[in-house]
């Protein structure tokens, strides 16, 4: 992809990362703008649509600014555009630690090895369960980490049993995170202790320090 190919950028913004195992790290934050899904509880409508066009230079540019030595490549989901395995490629040139934020609908098996995926099985209750690329588990390496996204005890049922029956745990690290305003992270928590998962519960760092603010 040569340097003046061009992205659609919903935004680029530093901030500390919210999620995953690297909860914490001051990480820059890639938006490419786009989603094909419409997750009942999505918290970046603003993503949908808008943006700016940037060049793979200028978006490398912006993203060296802060200095940083994570990078998230998020949504809206980012491998609706074409080109985003070949930016996130280029961000592990540069020497990032990168991840990849993706929905689990599309093929993530043409993504850099050197990559971490993030990716999301939707369970029920998100409306878009059907849409779930299970060939993707195949794709999966030790480093990658799967996350379910939970609104109910329904939720919670249908994702235990996905783990058990397709052994994710054996996969990579396995992520449970609660719909902050439809379950309980105390609630799930103890589900998870009951049922004894191999599982990590995961908190929306971001919006407990900032709330639902965009650019955090």
């Amino acid at each position: 992809m040569p340097a003046s190919k061009q992205l659609r950028i919903s935004e680029i913004f530093y901030s500390l990362q919210g999620e995953t195992s690297r909860t914490g790290l001051p990480t820059v934050f890639v938006r490419l703008t786009g989603c094909p899904l419409r997750c009942t509880y999505c918290d970046t409508t603003h993503a949908f649509s808008g943006g700016k066009s940037m060049t793979l230079a200028a978006i490398l540019a912006e993203v060296a600014t802060h200095h940083a030595r994570y990078v998230t490549v998020t949504g809206g989901e980012p491998l609706a555009q074409k080109d985003c395995p070949v930016l996130l490629s280029a961000l592990c040139d540069a020497g990032y630690e990168v991840s990849l934020e993706t929905g689990g609908a599309l093929d993530v098996s043409g993504v850099d090895v050197r990559v971490m995926k993030v990716l999301d099985i939707k369970a029920p209750a998100s409306g878009e369960a059907e849409k779930n690329l299970w060939s993707n588990l195949a794709a999966l390496n030790a480093h990658d980490e799967i996350k379910f996204v939970l609104c109910d005890e329904a939720d919670y049922m249908w994702a235990k049993q996905v783990l058990h029956e397709r052994n994710l745990a054996g996969r990579c690290g396995v992520l449970f995170s609660p719909v902050s305003d439809r379950l309980s992270a105390t609630t799930l928590a103890g589900w998870i202790l009951r049922d004894n998962l191999p599982v990590r519960l995961q908190l929306q760092l971001h919006k407990l320090l900032w709330g639902n603010a965009t650019g955090h």
